[in-house]
């Protein structure tokens, strides 16, 4: 009788079907599986290239940008290479920090990208001084100054942590690390006229960075002293001549004096509770090598020699403006001044122990240049004619003048400026040519010319 192969068979095609069914189950799982995790790497890098790189304006000339790109790469959690924390980053902090001569200064240095910053960070090492820097890398004017500043700090061994005032775990790490025998705060949001487009990027950095600054400062023990850059904007709508320290400030002109009055009343009210020895600078139309690109003379500069119109006002009643124009190593010269004559906190803990010393110097030079004379020294020096195009001073919060008396500076820690404009101006033409590359581009345009004729 022949065998019954049908069952066997019908059991095998059984088989077969339930192992296609697992693995089109299995297939469609890991299709989903698949899925789901290139969806999610796609929602990751959008995040990323959305906080990165915000969608470019079609606009080139348009105004500084109304925000500050930061990549989350480079503020609380990555400085440099070296993660915030790690045993790498806290040997970089500690060295740069770390005097080199007796009795030192352990300097926390913010807005040590800056114009001011650097160089007083700069002096300040020279000396024997321990300084770590702090900055954001804002791009309220060309990054790649702020970066080639940072180079030069670091070949003096100055370290600077990428991070924003308003970080306070960042701050809080970097008084654990090292105990700063004072803080010089230089970090701001400057400008006058850029207030009136973005005026939240002020409140932010001016009101309430220094706040939070302050608030670290408070609660470490010791406490360091402050020494802090106050404006001499907050003289505003003052008529009296030359402005002292003791005349009205309650009238400001625009929202970055506001913002800067506002500290100088903050720091007196932590001083008061805290004991925090404050020291405020009011610095007068600071400029030099290394200066800031939205400064009228830095501008004037750029602009004479590529042959563009530059704007000089005057006043409602057609009177010349004039500034009190201070050359950078003037400034720094006070600033050290500050410092070394700063007395210590009194407060511990966030207690305050005892009276705390609180004041302000005005930092100028006590001669106001008209504009128009700026300008005719950049003339000489740069051997070209401008094109100049006289307005009124618009209502933008400009003021027709500046004037300061530094009489206090001088008793309290012998502040003397002894740089003229015209010496201050050689200095920096000779920095921005070099910087730019401009004589090498002459010389280049001036080979083409001789190999063609």
């Amino acid at each position: 009788m022949p065998t019954d192969t049908s069952k066997p068979m019908k059991l095998e095609r059984y088989n077969s079907y339930i192992r296609k069914v697992h693995s089109t189950k299995l297939l469609n799982a890991s299709s989903k599986f698949l899925f789901r995790v290139t969806l999610l790497i796609a929602l990751v890098l959008i995040l990323f290239f959305t906080i990165n790189y915000p969608p470019l304006s079609d606009n080139t000339h348009s105004a500084p940008h109304h925000h500050h790109r930061h990549s989350f790469l480079s503020t609380s959690l990555f400085s440099g290479s070296s993660l915030v924390g790690g045993a790498a980053w806290e040997k970089q902090v500690r060295h740069s920090s770390t005097p080199r001569r007796v009795n030192g200064f352990s300097v926390l240095v913010t807005g040590a990208a800056g114009f001011i910053g650097s160089h007083c960070s700069l002096a300040l090492k020279k000396r024997g001084d321990g300084v770590l820097g702090l900055d954001n890398f804002n791009d309220y004017y060309d990054p790649s100054l702020k970066r080639a500043r940072q180079n030069l700090l670091s070949k003096r061994q100055i370290f600077i942590v990428e991070g924003d005032l308003n970080d306070g775990p960042l701050l809080t790490k970097l008084f654990d690390v090292v105990p700063f025998t004072h803080v010089l705060h230089l970090a701001a949001q400057a400008g006058v006229r850029y207030a009136m487009q973005n005026p939240q990027s002020y409140v932010k950095s001016n009101i309430a960075g220094f706040v939070n600054l302050l608030e670290v400062a408070k609660a470490v023990n010791p406490q360091p002293a402050i020494v802090w850059a106050s404006s001499s904007s907050v003289y505003g709508l003052n008529t009296e001549n030359p402005f002292s320290e003791h005349d009205r400030t309650d009238r400001p002109a625009s929202l970055y004096a506001a913002t800067k009055k506002a500290g100088e009343e903050i720091a007196h009210t932590y001083n008061h509770i805290y004991g925090l020895s404050l020291t405020g600078l009011r610095f007068f139309t600071v400029y030099g090598p290394w200066g800031r690109p939205d400064m009228a003379y830095f501008f004037f500069t750029k602009d004479i020699l590529q042959g563009k119109p530059i704007d000089i006002y005057r006043t409602q009643d057609q009177k010349a403006v004039a500034r009190d124009f201070t050359y950078i190593d003037d400034v720094v010269k006070g600033c050290l001044g500050a410092l070394d004559t700063a007395e210590k906190s009194t407060g511990s803990g966030g207690k305050k122990k005892g009276p705390a010393q609180l004041r302000v110097y005005n930092l100028g030079n006590t001669s106001p240049v008209p504009v128009g004379r700026l300008v005719s020294i950049l003339e000489g020096l740069l051997n070209t004619k401008a094109k100049k195009h006289v307005i009124t001073l618009p209502r933008n919060g400009d003021v027709p003048y500046t004037h300061a008396n530094v009489t206090l500076a001088y008793k309290d820690f012998g502040y003397k400026p002894t740089t003229d404009l015209a010496a201050g101006l050689r200095k920096f033409v000779k920095w921005y040519v070099s910087y730019f590359g401009i004589e090498s581009k002459r010389s280049k345009e001036t080979q083409h010319f001789d190999e063609s004729s």
